[in-house]
């Protein structure tokens, strides 16, 4: 089920028809993060990999002609096994004559940018209009010190950006972790290839804590040594290489809030199996989250099951799962009591701003919310259909379309752009009926 043929992918608004109950196993895609990482570490490792499950989306397949581009190695991408296959040229990695353009792809252009500093010459990249407005200046400012200059081409520490490679020497650098991340992630994956033991610290609060969890169960997997003081200082020692070989990519666990979030607002089941106790996706938290708001739920080492209950207000901390806010505020509109948002700021740097858009288009269906710079309250009471816009972002039209499962008259403008992290999204929410 890989979406890339539903029809409603062009569409320019679709109608959400609401649904009584449901009680289903649902199968999601691959991890979008996983298979990110998985990507760069196949594209480093100089040897034959393969990549199962993989999630087949718009970002991971510019990701993949992205390192497809320095020449050092060639992919494959079989979107209805789910498999990407990378294969070596025996070629240098070596800076691309035309700039790279990633669309609204964060996650592969935050690594891009460590991963250009070991290719030979100079290197561009780039993104569409609201990537051009997001920023990079903290992983800029990080790898000077690494040997790597990598500069904003417009100075306003946004893409283009301009990395001069081959002389990823390593050695340390300090970094910000209040923004992203992702830019700590980017670091540590590339440094496995600097010429010398590469020291990295985190000088305030790292945002999104499991992020750089997954990042480190990746490179663990293919046999890379990661020495730490908690989420302060990370060392990577030189001279080691990945394994390449074959790696399975677990579900998304942003992908399945949706689904547990239509089983806790519909008041039915859902069963997300592949995926369990033992994951490093932070997401996988929202369950605990529904939980606490009322709903009956089981996580097991391979399933999460989510079955509806009467949904009360609760005051959270979403900083470790932040992607997950919209699915958890959808849930909240229909809880009684208000349900309080807090340490979400880095939402304001993602496709859109996501604390801004989701209360507006709440807001649009009849529901209170107060906005802050860092949090939302939203407070759980009737909602009615509404017309919604969803910013080209990928999560505000699935948040949205879930809500429609119960609210009559919920229209999503640009269904298509779900094909970012989740083209199979409409496919599967067919699977509920």
């Amino acid at each position: 089920m890989s979406g890339i043929n539903d029809p409603r992918l062009k569409a320019e608004e679709l109608t959400v028809e609401p649904l009584a109950a449901i009680d289903h196993d649902v199968k999601v895609l691959g991890s979008k993060s996983y298979t990110n990482r998985q990507i760069a570490v196949a594209a480093l490792s100089g040897k034959e990999g393969v990549i199962d499950g993989a999630l087949i989306s718009d970002d991971t397949v510019f990701f993949t002609k992205a390192v497809e581009s320095f020449g050092h190695v060639s992919a494959e991408i079989d979107h209805a096994a789910h498999r990407i296959a990378f294969t070596p040229t025996g070629k240098p990695m070596t800076a691309p004559q035309e700039e790279i353009f990633v669309g609204g792809a964060g996650t592969p252009l935050r690594f891009l940018i460590s991963m250009a500093g070991l290719a030979e010459g100079t290197t561009t990249i780039t993104g569409n209009a609201r990537m051009q407005e997001r920023p990079f200046g903290d992983l800029l400012a990080a790898l000077p010190g690494l040997g790597v200059e990598a500069v904003a081409v417009r100075g306003n520490g946004s893409p283009p950006i301009r990395v001069t490679g081959g002389n990823f020497a390593g050695g340390k650098t300090r970094i910000s972790g209040a923004v992203s991340s992702q830019y700590t992630s980017s670091l540590l994956i590339s440094s496995v290839l600097a010429k010398q033991d590469t020291e990295i610290e985190i000088v305030d609060e790292l945002v999104s804590k499991p992020y750089v969890e997954m990042t480190l169960a990746t490179l663990a997997e293919h046999g890379i040594t990661v020495e730490r003081d908690g989420y302060r200082w990370f060392k990577v020692p030189a001279g080691q290489s990945f394994k390449g070989g074959h790696a399975v990519v677990e579900p998304d666990a942003s992908g399945l809030s949706y689904f547990i979030a239509a089983a806790a607002i519909l008041g039915g089941r859902v069963t997300i199996p592949g995926i369990g106790s033992t994951s490093h996706q932070g997401d996988v938290g929202l369950v605990e989250v529904l939980g606490r708001m009322g709903a009956h739920t089981e996580v097991t080492e391979n399933s999460v099951t989510v079955k509806g209950g009467q949904l009360r207000g609760i005051e959270v901390d979403m900083d470790a799962m932040p992607d997950v806010v919209p699915s958890l505020a959808a849930v909240a509109a229909f809880a009684e009591g208000p349900t309080h948002i807090t340490n979400i700021a880095s939402l304001r740097v993602k496709e859109c701003d996501r604390i801004a858009a989701v209360t507006t288009e709440l807001r649009k269906m009849g529901v209170e919310v107060d906005e802050y710079d860092d949090a939302m309250t939203v407070h759980g009471g009737p909602s009615h259909g509404a017309v919604i816009d969803t910013y080209d972002d990928h999560r505000i039209a699935m948040t949205f379309a879930i809500m429609g499962l119960r609210t009559p008259g919920v229209v999503i403008k640009d269904p298509g752009c779900v094909a970012k992290s989740f083209p199979a999204f409409w496919q599967t929410l067919d699977t509920l009926r």
